[in-house]
């Protein structure tokens, strides 16, 4: 255990890494030109795949909704004539 530095103190078969230097990396490399185009074609490429379904699933609950809601409801006409 003794004598490696600190980090490699035990020996690793079989087992590869690879590190960067921190001075070397970009955070944000092609940001602006590749990645916000990007996000747009794909945005635009599936959105008019996801948002219809979407689309009829939310007007069929607020449908089912709303019909539920007015059946059960009394009806006004059949107590006109208590008290």
């Amino acid at each position: 255990m003794g004598g490696g530095k600190l980090g490699s103190l035990i020996r690793m078969r079989h087992i590869i890494t690879y590190s960067l230097s921190p001075f070397e990396q970009r955070a944000f490399p092609n940001y602006f030109s590749k990645g916000i185009p990007n996000v747009w074609r794909r945005f635009s490429a599936s959105f008019f795949k996801i948002a219809p379904p979407f689309a009829i699933m939310y007007l069929t609950i607020t449908w089912g909704n709303a019909t539920h809601k007015q059946s059960k409801r009394k009806n006004p006409a059949d107590y006109e004539n208590e008290e």
